[in-house]
């Protein structure tokens, strides 16, 4: 193997071990007394409860599936199917959608009742972390 093939191999696994060890974490306003469970949280981002307005991740990403996976049992063409059809018969709209964690951290930093999902790396203290996904 050539010292350029080594080290391209060493930097991809160093990136997949930090994949693989990177946390995920459901983020409310730093202000908010409520703490929903991780039920509560599902139903939010499957458009079931809509007490809390929960802020989705543009773009189909590690993060978003880490979540998704974890709190509703979806994969990314899971989840399609399951908004298209609750669009098709008016029964609901996909959640608002910024592009990163960092836009998710401002806009629930902003609105006091609002919920997301990010890596742990991207939380501030104008955040709680209510729980970490397994």
């Amino acid at each position: 193997m050539q010292p350029f093939s080594k080290a391209v191999l060493a930097i991809a696994l160093l990136l997949a071990a930090t994949q693989a060890h990177s946390e995920v974490v459901v983020v409310m306003n730093a202000g908010t007394s409520a703490a929903p469970s991780q039920s509560d949280v599902a139903n939010i981002f499957l458009g079931k409860d809509t007490r809390l307005k929960g802020i989705d991740q543009a773009g189909w990403n590690p993060t978003k599936e880490r979540f998704y996976g974890s709190v509703t049992g979806k994969n990314e063409s899971q989840l399609k199917s399951y908004w298209s059809g609750l669009v098709f018969t008016g029964k609901g709209q996909p959640l608002r959608s910024v592009a990163d964690d960092a836009a998710v951290v401002a806009l629930v930093a902003e609105e006091a009742n609002a919920i997301g999902y990010v890596d742990r790396s991207a939380v501030n203290d104008k955040v709680k972390v209510l729980f970490t996904l397994p």
